[in-house]
């Protein structure tokens, strides 16, 4: 068989998933495990989402209603925007590839730091699109640089606040002085997949720059801080213009129905949103606490995860020490990263038992 598959195509590395729990025990010969590597809700979904799926599951014959119409009109009243500037989605990741699929032609460029969420250079690159990658200074998104990099064909810049994987934030008078300088034709992405986690009063509010004379995009998603990871779904606040673009690209039917339902009953589970929260950031500050005792060095974050420099060890190694003790963490080899790891903050009972793994890997010499 010979395909003829374009060369961006062929070059296209694929992103690289997390194996089962299920399948990391059985290879490792461990059980009851706990997974501190993807940045998930340790609490699980909001106890209102679980009822209002059950109750839904009887109409699962039924193709999901295209439009979003009820979650977008309740999610809309909420953030006090127009229901026609949200575009909701399979996760906030369709949203990035429906931006390079409207946005991006072969030989078109994209702006991304590195490191940073791996899914933006691949969104451009599976267009036939260049994506130039800036490296983080001081851990943080370089903007001045970032601005420096524009060119001609630039057409979209992607930005994480908190940025994957370093947690770390810009602030409001950075942006809008960034925001400021960007060329009217490129549309800057502003991905706040954590942004819940962000201090109150550190937050940048998109609502305040959705209509201005910079096209923006803000993504937000309900697989973190709302536990609902697994029914993928997201959302982008932009406006009429850009929704309208993205609506010609989008999918018939990319929202599933549970989706839509967990979203709109998790959105009333005011307790359960208030007690993720909490728990995120007790969590964040005793683990750190104790890693900086270990001896280990956890970087200052404003997500629910934080990465930690290993003091010169091997992340990978570490990783698998790790597993062997039946706790999943994240390397970050990936992210050009070889001596950090990165760990999600979970429930007391799992940071407890992540920190008595480390402590025993250190201890015995087995990273």
């Amino acid at each position: 068989m010979k395909l003829k598959i374009p060369e961006h195509i062929k070059n296209l590395i694929p992103y690289p998933p997390g194996k089962p729990i299920e399948e990391l025990e059985r290879e490792y010969g461990v059980s009851g495990s706990i997974k501190m590597a993807s940045n998930e809700n340790s609490l699980g979904p909001s106890p209102k989402a679980q009822a209002a799926i059950a109750k839904a599951l009887q109409d699962l014959h039924r193709y999901p209603d295209g439009s979003c119409y009820y979650l977008a009109h309740k999610l809309a009243a909420r953030l006090g925007v127009e229901r026609e500037q949200l575009i909701f989605a399979n996760g906030s990741d369709e949203i990035l590839a429906l931006l390079a699929e409207a946005f991006i032609q072969p030989g078109d460029e994209a702006i991304s730091s590195h490191p940073s969420f791996l899914v933006y250079p691949k969104v451009t690159q599976a267009q036939g699109g260049i994506n130039r990658g800036v490296p983080l200074r001081d851990m943080r998104h370089d903007l001045p640089a970032i601005l420096n990099e524009i060119t001609s064909r630039t057409r979209l810049i992607f930005l994480d606040n908190p940025n994957n994987p370093t947690g770390t934030i810009f602030s409001r008078m950075e942006f809008e002085d960034f925001l400021a300088q960007v060329p009217e034709q490129v549309v800057v992405v502003l991905d706040e997949a954590y942004w819940d986690f962000v201090e109150v009063g550190q937050q940048l509010d998109a609502r305040s720059y959705i209509n201005g004379d910079r096209p923006l995009v803000s993504l937000r998603t309900f697989s973190k801080a709302y536990g609902l990871a697994g029914l993928r779904i997201g959302y982008g606040l932009m406006n009429r213009e850009i929704a309208d673009c993205l609506n010609r690209v989008r999918p018939p039917f990319n929202v599933n129905s549970l989706a839509q339902i967990g979203a709109m009953a998790a959105l009333d589970d005011d307790e359960h949103y208030t007690k993720t929260l909490a728990m995120t950031r007790d969590g964040i500050v005793w683990l750190g606490e104790q890693f900086r005792r270990l001896g280990l060095r956890p970087y200052p974050t404003q997500a629910n995860f934080f990465l930690v420099e290993l003091a010169g060890l091997d992340g990978q190694t570490f990783y698998k020490a790790m597993l062997r003790r039946g706790v999943i963490v994240r390397p970050m080899t990936a992210y050009g990263y070889p001596d950090f790891i990165r760990i999600t903050a979970g429930t007391r009972a799992e940071n407890r038992r992540l920190l008595a793994a480390a402590a025993e890997v250190l201890r015995e010499g087995t990273a």
